[in-house]
């Protein structure tokens, strides 16, 4: 079988195309490309959707990170606490602003920052935490806020991934994952579960004062044109991006059960003898921005290259940890430092998921990896 796709943005957009194309058109006749009305409409929608009351919408995922730590005021040599397992941006922003990251090690089971190991690495310089909602399920926000509230700390929640997943309490309340920390960020890279077609992304808080100071350092510092307060950034979410994401809005639901509907399915036919399938903590839902299991007692590259010589597309999230980049590496993060991140990155493997599978992809899928 040939075509099967990591993600088909391409049927994707068939699905729905006379709506997205005629957002588009609507853009292309006002000409209004940038800072149109229907920038304000999306954020207003997203808002409602997420139940949060401030989300200002800005370039890209990575700028998101950025601003959001900007507006807390962040000043370099303060330390900020990341698990060492997720994409490079979550750390790049920090070393930008010339803080301090601080590394954790990660659940073996989540993939989510361990928070039995948090606490230990908190000091005086500590000012924020910022927890990565890795693969599509949400990390342990209750006890993470717990702390954050014991040393006085921000939470900045990494939502690229999860948006759209909701988090339970132990009192029964549930919240939406970017909503229940000081602020929330997220991207609209094509791939993400709400995707663009280009870069995009957006920040959510609900205090209104953050919320202020965050349009602002997204538009230049400014608050009224050519009149600059602070220091800013040039970030923002172009009018076509917005329109595209206001239709594809509407599906997100549909989409997040489609894709739980394709990881069921791995659920049930993926051999459990090798492969260790998605763990899903029970205060959480999952919406499998990827589907990533272990190999064990196999080798990972030998498993990637037979499923590449059957036309199974594959990634692995991540190869090489941040403690061992070029860019990150410091002295005594040396291998052995981060254990359970360094095993996951020699195992771990991501397969397709996506709103457009097939079940004969996913018959082919499966039965295929049994014969390994």
């Amino acid at each position: 079988m040939t075509g099967i796709k990591m993600v088909d943005l391409h049927k994707q957009y068939l699905r729905i195309k006379p709506e997205i194309d005629q957002a588009i058109e609507r853009v292309l006749t006002s000409t209004a490309f940038i800072h149109g009305p229907e920038v304000n409409e999306f954020a207003s929608s997203l808002s409602k959707f997420l139940n949060v009351d401030h989300v200002i919408p800005c370039a890209n995922g990575t700028d998101a990170l950025q601003i959001a730590m900007m507006a807390l005021d962040l000043q370099p040599g303060d330390e900020v606490v990341l698990p060492v397992h997720t994409y490079v941006a979550t750390a790049e922003v920090i070393a930008l602003l010339k803080l301090t990251p601080v590394f954790i090690d990660v659940d073996e089971d989540t993939f989510n920052i361990d928070i039995n190991q948090i606490e230990n690495k908190i000091t005086r310089r500590t000012k924020a935490i910022v927890p990565v909602h890795l693969y599509g399920q949400c990390a342990d926000m209750e006890p993470i806020m717990e702390i954050a509230d014991k040393y006085g700390l921000f939470v900045i929640e990494d939502t690229a991934q999860a948006l759209g997943a909701k988090y339970t309490f132990s009192d029964g309340t549930v919240e939406n994952a970017g909503t229940i920390g000081t602020i929330g960020t997220t991207s609209f890279f094509p791939s993400k579960n709400l995707g663009c077609y280009g870069d995009g992304g957006a920040i959510m808080t609900n205090d209104p004062t953050l919320a202020e100071k965050i349009r602002m350092i997204a538009n230049h510092g400014q608050r009224v044109k050519y009149h600059h307060d602070i220091i800013g950034v040039n970030s923002r979410l172009d009018t076509l991006q917005a329109v595209i994401l206001n239709v594809k809005l509407k599906y997100l639901d549909e989409y997040e059960k489609k894709r739980n509907e394709v990881a069921l399915y791995y659920d049930q036919h993926l051999p459990k003898s090798f492969l260790s399938l998605p763990y899903r903590a029970i205060n959480t839902t999952h919406v499998f921005h990827q589907y990533t299991v272990k190999v064990v007692n196999r080798d990972r590259n030998e498993f990637q290259k037979y499923l590449t010589s059957k036309n199974i597309p594959s990634m692995i999230y991540y190869p090489v940890p941040l403690h061992l980049q070029k860019a990150y590496r410091r002295e005594g993060f040396d291998e052995g430092s981060f254990p359970v991140t360094e095993k996951l990155s020699r195992t771990v493997i991501s397969l397709p998921v996506h709103t457009e599978m097939e079940k004969e992809e996913l018959d082919y899928i499966c039965e295929t990896i049994s014969s390994f």
